[in-house]
């Protein structure tokens, strides 16, 4: 049994955004939303620092936190919110019924609906192999089913700088337990009791 969790190296990050497009295409995430942003499992936000002409560009990759202790599972009415094995947050699309608690419990903005619009949007793009089937919340899952044939989530793999390090924090052996235990790497603060099982090297 492991206890999946990622480091982003936001140093190590190029903003190049292949994270995004490669997490999209593997997981079918509404990027064509009309609200001039897209909604993804995972986003690369520019921030710029300074004044000109010292100004400093860093791009901060953001997924969901994976949380133990998540508060977006403990208001979920029907249990569709679970954590697995793995320590994976998921949820039982069967179960959802689109509430948006979950969505208003996340302290880091990690969820948004899957709508109507969105499940036809899905069908055109991705015909009989649309994998969305009725309106839900959804997330980041960290491609579990990936894990599952022995593959890392598509956003790290795909990341060219390896500024997204995946693996599981209870194997000392691990590039990702080992940083985390170097204490290089930090979450971005506990909320609401959470205690995220993604770090950040800033």
């Amino acid at each position: 049994m492991a206890r999946y969790g990622m480091v982003m190296n936001v140093k190590a990050c190029l903003g190049c955004r292949a994270c995004m497009a490669a997490c999209s295409q593997w997981n079918q995430t509404p990027f064509w939303a009309d609200d001039g942003k897209g909604k993804w499992r995972t986003r690369v936000t520019a921030i710029e620092d300074g004044k000109f002409p010292d100004v400093k560009r860093t791009f901060f990759p953001t997924i969901c936190m994976h949380c133990e202790n998540p508060p977006c599972e403990s208001v979920c009415p029907t249990g569709a919110t679970f954590t697995n094995k793995d320590g994976i947050v998921l949820i039982n699309y069967d179960l959802c019924l689109g509430c948006g608690y979950c969505i208003e419990a996340c302290p880091y903005d990690a969820r948004y609906p899957y709508e109507k619009e969105d499940l036809e949007e899905d069908k055109k793009f991705f015909g009989d192999d649309a994998r969305h089937h009725q309106v839900h919340v959804d997330k980041c899952t960290f491609c579990v089913d990936r894990l599952e044939n022995g593959q890392e989530p598509s956003c790290a793999a795909t990341c060219v700088g390896h500024a997204r390090i995946f693996g599981d924090l209870d194997d000392p052996k691990s590039e990702v337990a080992q940083i985390v235990n170097s204490g290089k790497a930090k979450p971005l603060g506990e909320y609401m009791g959470a205690k995220p099982k993604v770090y950040y090297i800033k």
